[in-house]
């Protein structure tokens, strides 16, 4: 299962990387996103060695069919960005991720740790503990539908 990364938790990252302030790695790096929107709205190619290239393709108009009504919709032509892996990102993106690695039940096992006790009070704010003592002091009362059925008669 893989989890969503935001922009803030790469500032985060960077900024523990390498001891530069947060607002300036959150500067740096819209400055850089812009930089990539507005080339690739002109058509530019973007080229990252070993990360990857950006590319604007153009998708032809065509004609489509709704689903529900079986009607056909013409669907204009528009630009898209392709994004191909560079040689690093794809020996990487190869790998098994460590999330997916088979484990066996040891190594699971030794992998959970017990929950740490912590107090617990009921209602009347006593601790758990005093009250289960009680508890234990009182003697248990064992009531059956026939002791309900003379409980309120008269001739015991």
């Amino acid at each position: 299962m893989s989890k969503t990364i935001t922009k803030k938790s790469l500032v985060e990252t960077i900024a523990d990387c390498t001891g530069q302030r947060r607002s300036e790695v959150k500067k740096t790096l819209q400055e850089l996103l812009n930089q990539i929107v507005d080339e690739l709205g002109e058509g530019n190619r973007i080229e990252f060695r070993d990360f990857g290239v950006f590319e604007v393709k153009e998708r032809a108009a065509r004609t489509a069919q709704n689903p529900r009504t079986l009607e056909r919709v013409a669907v204009p032509a528009k630009r898209t960005v392709k994004f191909k892996p560079g040689r690093k990102m794809k020996d990487v993106l190869d790998r098994e991720p460590a999330s997916e690695k088979k484990s066996t039940p040891a190594d699971v096992i030794a992998t959970i740790e017990p929950a740490p006790r912590t107090a617990r009070h009921n209602h009347d704010g006593t601790p758990a503990s005093a009250r289960e003592d009680a508890q234990r002091e009182t003697p248990e009362v064992h009531v059956n539908a026939h002791s309900f059925a003379h409980a309120g008669s008269k001739d015991d």
